[in-house]
């Protein structure tokens, strides 16, 4: 069958080139002889994949030096309890409470010392950005730039001071310019802006390591992780390999400032037909709206499921909203092309012709 445009919050789709490399590439990499899932993660094979992928991630984001960058196993849901375990040392951190993600993080962070909520929307079903206020003696402030359930984002860095800012990029990564050099660290969850599930990417500020809790895992060490090279133990091979390709799709592209127009031009397709239907209201309050992940309704929960059953017999398929929001969601990462959003606009006007 054709391949449907797929809307999935994560794991979600990847770029057809990517895909296509990969296909190509599974049973024997150039002149290998194998496949990349049989390397030896210690063979020069792969440290020669492993050393282009960060390499490519460095450039993608104009990391500076200071910074160290590594792939780690567990995605970013490991990283709530590993940023608490190696950065809070006995003391509290602030967490600014935007969203899912960023609540359940808060929550993990309790287990390992005093955490200040130091601004919330969950009262109004994330629905925007909070205000915030931060404590100047805070060994570091926890953020979620991109709300993937809720859709709401980010639209600025927090001035933290000498503070560091550690962010979960996980839904927003790679989709438009960052100075990382405002952050102490950054982390992301593969499955969205980068490659598939299981693998999560870091950024860290040199300094900032060696703060461990006696008690870490030695997995979520950062410290012996980057000793070591992101090999503590056998990484996710296969994981960082279709990471390296799509960074290198994406630097053919033109890099993220390129991306970036794209995914201004998509966002503004769909949100601008939401403002103007009859049938369809974005959930999300219009300042804080996230460029990768839509959510709507119609106001009838009936219609929102008859919509998505619509749509997919279209070829649009996994757009039905979590169950906190209801409605529809759009995820439209990276990956998803002018003409999936286009398509899914033209759909939408279709239903509400017939439904309004």
């Amino acid at each position: 069958m054709d391949r449907v445009f797929n809307f999935s919050p994560g794991p979600a789709m990847l770029a057809l080139p990517v895909l296509e490399k990969a296909q190509k590439d599974l049973m024997c990499y150039g002149a290998t002889g194998m496949s990349v899932m049989e390397m030896s993660h210690r063979s020069k094979m792969y440290t020669d994949i492993f050393d282009k992928t960060v390499a490519d991630l460095k450039k993608l984001m104009n990391v500076p030096d200071g910074y160290k960058i590594m792939f780690v196993q567990g995605g970013a849901t490991q990283m709530f309890a590993s940023v608490a375990m190696n950065l809070m040392d006995g003391g509290k951190a602030d967490y600014i409470d935007s969203g899912n993600f960023a609540h359940n993080a808060l929550v993990e962070a309790k287990k390992y010392g005093e955490v200040v909520v130091a601004g919330s929307s969950r009262e109004d079903n994330y629905t925007y950005i909070p205000q915030y206020t931060l404590s100047p003696d805070a060994k570091y402030v926890h953020i979620t730039t991109n709300n993937t359930i809720y859709g709401t984002r980010f639209d600025h860095v927090p001035e933290t001071g000498n503070v560091p800012l550690v962010a979960d990029m996980s839904s927003n990564i790679l989709s438009q310019p960052v100075d990382v050099s405002k952050f102490g660290v950054i982390f992301a969850g593969a499955q969205k802006n980068i490659g598939p599930a299981g693998l999560c990417v870091m950024i860290i500020r040199k300094d900032l390591l060696g703060k461990e809790r006696p008690t870490t895992p030695k997995l979520m060490n950062w410290g012996l992780q980057v000793k070591n090279t992101s090999m503590v133990n056998t990484p996710n091979t296969y994981g960082i390999y279709m990471a390296k390709l799509g960074f290198e799709w994406l630097l053919g592209l033109g890099g993220v400032d390129a991306i970036y127009e794209q995914n201004k031009m998509k966002a503004a397709l769909l949100y601008d037909y939401l403002d103007e239907s009859k049938l369809f209201k974005a959930a999300a309050q219009k300042e804080y709206r996230s460029l990768m992940n839509v959510t709507f309704v119609t106001g009838d929960a009936d219609k929102d499921a008859a919509f998505v059953k619509y749509a997919a017999a279209n070829g649009l398929v996994n757009l039905k909203g979590h169950r906190s929001v209801g409605g529809m969601r759009a995820s439209i990462y990276n990956a998803m092309p002018v003409a999936g959003v286009q398509k899914l606009v033209d759909v939408m006007k279709a239903f509400e012709k017939e439904n309004a």
